[in-house]
């Protein structure tokens, strides 16, 4: 058989194996909270993979990979480094307090905290966010295709939508959870043994190192203007703060079996992600030695397979890249869905039956997964677009969570006054200084003005009392990820509670 043919059937197994665990885990999603949030009994191995195969998508796989070909570490500080420390800050210091919420989606949290408006611009921000998320992931899955087979990119990106489609409509977040278990294990099998075999035809590092430039190791900008360190802390920010927010990970927390699982699958994620996260980037920095000039680094990874990999061991790496990619993918599109059913079909349906929201998420998926595939078709760029994608999220909403899950004082005013003048300071920052980093820009007036218009506001608007999804009020102590890691945790009563004034919308 030729290689084209192996690849090819290699990757139709997988497929429909894919197929096969969305059928089957169908049978546990007879129900709104199980189809979001698995019935909030998602044990610690399954928890560990499906946080880590979410972040491990195209790119890590793809867009690392490539802009450390051309920049070395200084190129990847937001991925995997930033993706490493935002899978830690969540674990340490979200995640416990989320899991005894009870919610769905982290926009119930908003909208028990700061009202409905602020909740639908949050909510309007995290569906963009993950439907562009979406989008430069099967900008991958088409990179993919055409590299290694030449099938067209487009075709490559509607086959992978229609699989990704399929699979999480039909089984939800068991679907997504168990298919990510066997995602993780295919991704590191391949990435393993693409570095092993790389490193053994090069003759090993010793044969690369001196070819590298000086800086090619380096993790802090050697020119010390302005817009350069400020577009610097950004690449940190973007992921390692934008997305504490994400639902696709707070969706984990909040399907975790208890709050010790939750923190520590955070924790494992984050550790594991960095290791096999710095596997592409080291094969981007070895392909600038072996393989320079290559005018689309983005396919570096798929590229360094052809060439040293045999073609039943690429149908096996391809499996992997695909892999990544559909882990994201459908985390993302079960994410924005979520928040739609959860927080969006209200203002059009308020008083619905559980089956008809749970039949509105299946259905936003193929909606919202179309939507990412136009974009896909008009943006053929992985890693700016992962980047760009975020941006909302950082200047609207970052601040306005964290002060609502932190500060007791927080309330509708300050919320909204932060998202109104983040967004704008981005927007203006954009059309008219474009060399600055504007969604960093817009976290600093953000934090600023919640700052100053919190205190100024807390007689005409009170904060509200934080309550779960019962609407019993909830306990504000031990929330930092301080559980014990290797033995069970028993938790002791708390008798704690907050005590806040509660305002109307």
């Amino acid at each position: 058989m030729t290689t084209e043919v192996i690849i090819f059937t290699g990757v139709s197994i997988y497929l429909v194996m894919m197929l096969g665990i969305g059928v089957y885990a169908a049978r546990r999603a007879g129900s709104t909270e199980n189809f979001i949030v698995a019935g909030r009994r998602m044990p610690i191995w399954i928890c560990t993979a499906t946080i880590m195969a979410t972040w491990f998508g195209g790119g890590t796989m793809m867009g690392a990979a490539g802009a450390s070909y051309e920049q070395g570490l200084l190129g990847v500080i937001a991925d995997p480094f930033g993706a490493a420390l935002c899978l830690f800050l969540v674990g340490f210091f979200f995640v416990r307090l989320f899991r005894r919420l009870k919610l769905l989606t982290f926009i119930d949290f908003l909208q028990i905290r700061y009202g409905r408006t602020a909740a639908t611009i949050a909510a309007i921000g995290s569906i963009s966010s993950n439907v562009g998320w979406t989008g430069a992931l099967l900008v991958a899955f088409g990179f993919v295709f055409q590299t290694l087979t030449g099938v067209p990119i487009e075709l490559g990106i509607i086959g992978g939508a229609v699989v990704v489609f399929i699979y999480t409509v039909a089984g939800g977040m068991w679907a997504v959870a168990i298919t990510d278990f066997v995602q993780m294990i295919v991704i590191a099998v391949g990435l393993i043994m693409l570095l092993i075999v790389v490193l053994i035809d090069v003759g090993g590092w010793g044969n690369i190192s001196p070819h590298l430039p000086e800086d090619t190791f380096r993790m802090i900008p050697a020119e010390h203007t302005a817009d350069i360190w400020l577009n610097y802390f950004r690449m940190w920010l973007i992921f390692g703060l934008a997305d504490v927010t994400a639902q696709t990970l707070l969706q984990r927390a909040f399907a975790a079996k208890n709050e010790q699982v939750a923190q520590n699958s955070f924790y494992l994620a984050s550790f594991g992600y960095l290791f096999l996260g710095m596997i592409p980037v080291m094969l981007g920095i070895i392909a600038s030695v072996t393989m320079p000039g290559l005018t689309d680094p983005e396919t570096v990874v798929p590229q360094l397979a052809i060439a040293h990999l045999h073609p039943v061991a690429i149908a096996i790496f391809v499996g992997a890249l695909l892999a990544a990619i559909m882990s994201s993918a459908d985390s993302a599109l079960l994410a924005a869905a979520s928040v739609f059913s959860s927080n969006i079909l209200p203002f059009f349906k308020s008083d619905t039956s559980d089956r008809f929201r749970l039949i509105t998420t299946r259905a936003a998926i193929p909606i919202f997964g179309s939507i990412a595939v136009y974009v896909a078709l008009e943006v053929q760029v992985v890693y700016d677009l992962i980047l760009d994608a975020n941006s909302v999220i950082l200047v609207s909403v970052t601040i306005p969570f964290i002060a609502a899950v932190w500060w007791k004082r927080a309330n509708r005013s300050g919320a909204l006054a932060s998202m109104a003048m983040g967004f704008l300071t981005w927007i203006l920052t954009i059309l008219f200084a474009p060399a600055y980093p504007g969604d960093l820009l817009g976290l600093l007036v953000g934090l600023a003005t919640i700052l100053v218009v919190t205190p100024l506001t807390q007689k005409s608007d009170p904060p509200r009392r934080l309550v779960d999804g019962d609407g019993e009020e909830v306990e504000l102590t031990n929330r930092l990820g301080t559980l014990p890691l290797f033995r069970r945790h028993r938790p002791q009563d708390q008798t704690v509670k907050v005590r806040e004034q509660s305002a109307p919308d």
